[in-house]
């Protein structure tokens, strides 16, 4: 499509269906022309995607959840590579029905395929309003921490933190918003500079290993914790830190050859991560042993005194680009759902209108961005993904749970890849005992808190989405929006998944 500007005289009221039916009440849209995403992910890019996503500030900082609750390091490695493997296994039924139904959105787009347009609005209110904002505005803080290290300050100072964390939001909103292959760019950039950390702090280890420190390693399974809920503890941790894996799904209409590429990719990414976290730990663990991991609030600063000294400055900086990437990640993915659902009237269509020059999704990043800022502004934000943190795992249930129902529904279609079903089934399970592991063992009010605000969704759904009670009453900003972001409307098209 050609770049176009537009003049008053293109801008125009007329009539057009809503979800199908036929409607009197009059919509904004352009005329002249319409626009989508463009197909600008590869299968590089699409493992940089989950690699940079899964890999954030965790196993730099603070890995130590898992061997905390195992008591060894025999089982604290089966239990990375175990989570891995559970990771893999919904990488893989993600891969299967992201094939079947091929719209960008990740989860909205399985849920309202396998069970309707209110569930689907559920997980996308949550999604949008809480997850996706929270994700970024979290791990831009963790950025920020990183940068004011090089400074001397005095105490724990709030306001630089969270200029940085502002800065860093708003420059990945400018890259995204202006081409969205320089977002693409920049996370491969930013995964391959963690992939170097990684690969700097593996070599260390082996070496060490090599001259002779293996005390560590051959304690074997010394220590152990042999309890169910130590073990069901230490694979919450672990799997936590593999979170991210399913970040491909939500930009499948961008993405390019996906009937192979989403396979690909999914399986590549999470291998890749589940080889690096195994090898990363072995390090740590061979150059600080049980005890010094155990003790260091940033292990992997820790791990660069003890080995490269006075060089040890570059973890500081790995860390940054890790965050960085991660946050990256976080937002180039995150606003897919927004876009899918608002391009379905579950939210404002202005939402999901793309700029006709650029085709990136202007108006639900800036959207997302200022909602990740505004959560700067209170104090901890951490403790409320905490508390949301079971419904992630809901959400990934349902998607598996979608995929039983589609093949129930379309036994005929087009799958690529058909996983054996006794893989999503244990995945399944695994996800419906961390919807309830946190409750059970730490019942706590706001995690009833957060449920409301998920039911709470319903308030808004039933009277704006369901009865169209909003249908035509902000044209004129639509009109707005369209004339100063220079965007139009982006209607589904089938992708040639060939």
């Amino acid at each position: 499509m050609e770049n176009k500007s537009y003049s008053d005289d293109d801008v125009e009221l007329r009539k057009r269906p809503i979800n199908g039916n036929a409607t009197d009440e009059p919509r904004v849209v352009i005329v002249e022309d319409t626009a989508k995403l463009k197909k600008s992910v590869g299968i590089i890019s699409g493992i940089s995607f989950i690699v940079g996503s899964v890999i954030g500030s965790g196993i730099f900082i603070s890995p130590k959840g898992v061997l905390q609750e195992t008591g060894s390091v025999g089982l604290s490695l089966i239990v990375w590579g175990s989570a891995g493997i559970l990771s893999l296994l919904g990488s893989l039924s993600y891969a299967e029905i992201g094939c079947v139904v091929k719209k960008s959105g990740g989860e909205y787009a399985y849920i309202d395929a396998a069970m309707g347009r209110l569930m689907a609005f559920m997980f996308a209110w949550t999604k949008i309003i809480v997850l996706t904002p929270s994700s970024v505005a979290v791990i831009s803080m963790t950025f920020a921490s990183y940068c004011v290290t090089f400074f001397p300050y005095c105490g724990e100072p709030q306001v630089p933190l969270k200029v940085i964390a502002a800065l860093a939001i708003v420059t990945l909103t400018i890259i995204n918003c202006y081409d969205t292959r320089a977002g693409a760019s920049v996370q491969v950039f930013f995964t391959a500079a963690k992939l170097l950390a990684l690969v700097i702090i593996i070599v260390g280890g082996l070496v060490r290993l090599g001259q002779g420190n293996t005390a560590t390693m051959k304690s074997g399974f010394d220590g152990t914790i042999g309890t169910a809920s130590g073990v069901a503890l230490a694979f919450y941790d672990a799997l936590w830190a593999y979170d991210g894996w399913n970040t491909l799904n939500y930009v499948s209409e961008e993405l390019k050859n996906p009937y192979v590429n989403l396979p690909r990719a999914n399986v590549i990414g999470v291998l890749l991560v589940t080889i690096l976290y195994i090898l990363t730990n072995i390090s740590y663990l061979v150059v600080l042993g049980i005890d010094g991991l155990l003790d260091s609030d940033a292990v992997a600063v820790t791990w660069g005194d003890d080995v490269l000294g006075a060089a040890g400055v570059i973890m500081p900086i790995f860390v940054m680009c890790s965050t960085f990437g991660a946050a990256n990640g976080a937002l180039f993915a995150g606003v897919r759902t927004l876009y899918a659902a608002a391009r379905d009237d579950q939210f404002p269509e202005v939402l999901s209108y793309v700029n006709c020059k650029r085709y990136t999704p202007i108006p639900c990043l800036i959207f997302t961005s200022l909602v990740a800022l505004l959560m700067l502004i209170p104090g901890d934000i951490g403790s409320l993904i905490d508390f949301f943190s079971f419904a992630s795992w809901m959400f990934y249930a349902l998607a598996i749970i979608s995929l039983f129902i589609l093949r129930w529904r379309l036994p005929d279609a087009h799958r690529p890849i058909k996983i054996f079903i006794l893989l999503p089934v244990i995945f399944l399970a695994c996800s419906l005992y961390l919807v309830v592991a946190p409750i059970v063992q730490d019942p706590r009010l706001e995690f009833l808190y957060a449920f409301l605000f998920m039911v709470g969704g319903l308030l808004f759904y039933i009277p704006l989405v369901h009865f169209q009670l909003m249908t035509g009453r902000f044209d004129a900003v639509t009109r707005f929006l369209q004339k100063i972001m220079e965007v139009v409307p982006s209607p589904y098209e089938e992708p040639d998944f060939g």
